[in-house]
């Protein structure tokens, strides 16, 4: 209990003691001593009336009623503890059905049956990391891949590994304000090589524990700098001598590399489809393009019922705006598709903020006639400016997904084939 608590409840004794002793309501009004003076002489101490005296019958009847009260209050009460237990019950087996039927209509992952993944209109997003290598995985897989090649890269350059395992291993959140303290305790050492006082970390210091020790990779890039593990009166510190430094290895160039690394970065897969009309109909998006986590997604698919009640409502167009922007704000991606006049679909993945810019580099790179001019336009035969190619998809709401209807500006090119010929051989068995 705080001290502010305590002053409380002892002004609260103290108002209680100074009201004086209390006295039941049946008992004696006590007279005052003489050292006590009324406090009104002219009025004398109120008397109740007595009432008369109930009846025989009046009293049997009070008895019976009173009798009856007690026999419905017990048997009501029951009751309620019963509809109680019961409503409990049947409460849990709702949520239980409820919570298998959510995980039966979002799986994610691995854990996506067969028969639903054929519902899917895309596999999953994946992506390029040509520093390591030319393979297409998706992202966690990456992280993974990622942190496999920097630890084995570990043998040959302790230092710099380690630099990039604390960008690519920990979450941004914690890899900041890991990486600003390191390049304070190295150009410390760097700047005042005469100070004792920069050459040793306590490892039980809260900083370092907050900041470094909770860091994937920084404890060997603190190894590589020149520090060692000590024991001094049973507590462990981190000596920094030259002679410990890694070879070839200088301050400056790990100062260097701690500011200027950053996470490697994964390039977007367009993930290329080339679909029938019949295959067009799978609009069912993977886990993987929601900004939101499953268990969001699970909380928006409960509120569908509301979703439908407020769609009787009459809305503003700001309420409409608004409800839009909300839906907008679940994707990272969007899953883009081209109708062509011959009845064939293509298929990419996007960020949501790239522009529309590239969603025609990409479907012109798949031409068979990359240098004619064309247009794609939208489900409500809108045409896009030119500015509006340095605007990205979020802000022209072309999320989650968008069906682009492709026309030629040039009328001679109308009864040719469209797509490249290797791109025609990925359309997929129905």
């Amino acid at each position: 209990m705080s001290n502010k608590l305590k002053k409380f409840f002892a002004k609260q004794k103290l108002k209680l003691g100074a009201a004086g002793p209390g006295r039941k309501l049946n008992s004696e009004v006590p007279q005052p001593s003489s050292s006590q003076k009324p406090h009104s002489s002219s009025r004398d101490v109120y008397v109740p009336p007595k009432r008369k005296e109930l009846s025989a019958e009046a009293k049997a009847a009070a008895e019976a009623a009173l009798a009856r009260v007690q026999n419905t209050d017990k048997k009501e009460f029951n009751t309620s503890l019963a509809a109680i237990k019961a409503q409990v019950r049947r409460e849990l087996e709702s949520e239980r059905k409820v919570k298998e039927q959510l995980d039966q209509e979002t799986p994610s992952g691995d854990n996506i049956p067969e028969n639903d993944r054929k519902d899917l209109a895309v596999q999953g997003v994946f992506f390029r990391c040509p520093l390591i290598s030319e393979e297409i995985l998706p992202r966690k897989e990456w992280k993974v891949k990622i942190k496999e090649f920097l630890y084995e890269q570990m043998e040959h350059e302790k230092g710099l590994s380690a630099c990039l395992i604390i960008y690519n291993c920990n979450p941004k959140e914690k890899f900041e304000p890991c990486v600003e303290t390191l390049i304070k305790c190295l150009e410390n050492i760097h700047n005042n090589p005469n100070e004792e006082k920069y050459k040793k970390i306590r490892m039980n210091n809260r900083m370092f524990c907050d900041k470094i020790r909770i860091c994937e990779g920084a404890l060997d890039l603190l190894h590589a700098a020149g520090f060692a593990e000590i024991t001094i009166d049973d507590e462990p510190y981190l000596i920094w001598s030259e002679e410990n430094m890694e070879a070839e290895t200088t301050m400056l160039s790990l100062i260097d590399a701690l500011k200027c690394s950053e996470p490697f970065h994964l390039e977007l897969d367009r993930n290329i489809q080339v679909l029938l009309s019949s295959q067009v109909r799978r609009s069912n998006l993977p886990a993987d393009f929601f900004r939101i986590s499953p268990e969001e997604i699970k909380r928006e698919q409960q509120l569908r019922t509301e979703a439908l009640e407020q769609a009787q409502i009459l809305k503003t167009k700001a309420m409409r705006e608004k409800e839009e922007l909300r839906v907008i704000n679940r994707y990272k991606f969007s899953l883009i598709r081209v109708r062509f006049p011959n009845g064939v679909f293509l298929q990419g993945t996007f960020n949501v903020y790239e522009k529309l810019s590239q969603v025609y580099e990409f479907v012109q790179s798949c031409l068979m006639h990359e240098s004619s001019e064309f247009a794609l336009i939208s489900p409500t035969g809108q045409r896009f400016t030119d500015a509006d190619f340095d605007r990205s998809l979020y802000d022209l709401k072309l999320v989650p997904t968008i069906v682009f209807n492709f026309n030629y500006e040039n009328e001679s090119h109308q009864l040719v084939d469209y797509l490249k010929e290797e791109l025609m051989l990925l359309i997929q068995s129905i």
